[in-house]
């Protein structure tokens, strides 16, 4: 039986086949109130003349939830994401108030979950976050390992090594 973390990693991991199949980094992101998909997006602006750092799949995701239902409680929010996400996309959403995170795939390069918030000035120690990795894992590294076979984004980094490197086929289900 599949997981409610399951269900919603599915749909992000559908994203990013999507931006994969446009030639955008793979990362897909759902957003969720009480089971129910609010928002979905993908990474843009990855590669070509448009390239920047600012239109993460997560980015995106918030600012289509923001502008779509402003009433929201932020803190009901479950965000699914299948690249851990990175500083900046973390503490944005942090700041926003959504406190409970689920990705597929660790950022060894940019991941920004292992924060020590704790460490902290008060804004962020006080925070008490939610986070569960590795769901459906194995299909979102196939998607990275694709992109970065036949991409130029990230392409010799240590990210791009890494996920070369995996094996997800000896990897449990």
């Amino acid at each position: 039986m599949m997981s409610e973390h399951e269900q919603f990693m599915r749909v992000a991991l559908d994203e990013a086949r999507h931006a994969l199949a446009a030639g955008e980094f793979p990362v897909g992101c759902v957003m969720t109130i009480d089971r129910r998909i609010v928002a979905q997006g993908r990474r843009h602006h990855s590669q070509g003349e448009r390239c920047n750092e600012i239109d993460h799949a997560e980015m995106l995701t918030l600012r289509q939830l923001i502008a779509g239902h402003p009433e929201l409680d932020l803190s009901t929010v479950t965000v699914y994401t299948t690249l851990e996400p990175c500083l900046m996309c973390y503490t944005t959403m942090l700041l926003s108030g959504i406190r409970t995170f689920v990705w597929a795939y660790e950022d060894v390069m940019g991941g920004g979950v292992n924060l020590p918030l704790y460490m902290l000035n008060s804004l962020y120690a006080q925070m008490k976050v939610y986070l569960y990795d590795r769901v459906l894992r194995r299909e979102s590294v196939r998607l990275f390992q694709e992109f970065f076979r036949t991409g130029s984004y990230w392409q010799d980094s240590l990210l791009a090594r890494y996920t070369l490197a995996q094996d997800v086929e000896a990897e449990q289900p």
